[in-house]
């Protein structure tokens, strides 16, 4: 008993106490639209360098449940992160890609301990959100972001017609 109590101590003077993980929290809302045909839009999350490379894939909502893969055949009409990611970018990708969502508000955490934020330098970077969707349209909504930062953020955006309210949340 005497040696358990010994190496508790040990532990708790010797190795370094767990430091908190930073964390980003995104919610984003796809809006309900009144058309004939309507189809979940495909989404694409991503964090972006100054010089608009990708420095992390955050989310790539698709039809991932389509017969031998054929859902990822419209990837390409999220052009912007097409360009930039998605060409190179086996899909699907492990913690990153999902299936499509329904309208109404998602949220999505990250923190730096794990997952695709493991690693980010600190810096400054664009949050990028890009929805295309089948018989409608395309849309990018960006959201400059300092990552970790110094103290919390509270950041909004608001696209006009496949995206709605943005709201990202960063806590050092």
């Amino acid at each position: 008993m005497r040696a358990i109590a010994t190496a508790a101590l040990f532990a708790m003077l010797v190795l370094p106490a767990a430091l908190p993980a930073a964390e980003l929290e995104i919610s984003v809302e796809i809006p309900r639209l009144n058309v004939s045909e309507y189809h979940r839009p495909y989404v694409a999350m991503w964090l972006e360098r100054p010089d608009h490379s990708v420095a992390a894939n955050l989310a790539v909502w698709y039809d991932v449940e389509m017969k031998a893969g054929e859902g990822s055949k419209w990837l390409k009409d999220m052009r912007q992160w097409w360009r930039r990611s998605g060409r190179s970018t086996p899909m699907p990708v492990d913690g990153v890609s999902g299936a499509t969502r329904p309208a109404g508000q998602h949220q999505l955490r990250f923190n730096d301990a794990k997952g695709p934020l493991k690693g980010l330098p600190p810096g400054k970077y664009e949050l990028v959100i890009e929805a295309a969707r089948e018989v409608g349209g395309r849309e990018v909504v960006s959201v400059p972001i300092t990552w970790p930062g110094s103290s919390p953020q509270q950041l909004k955006a608001k696209g006009t017609s496949e995206l709605g309210q943005v709201r990202v949340s960063i806590t050092p």
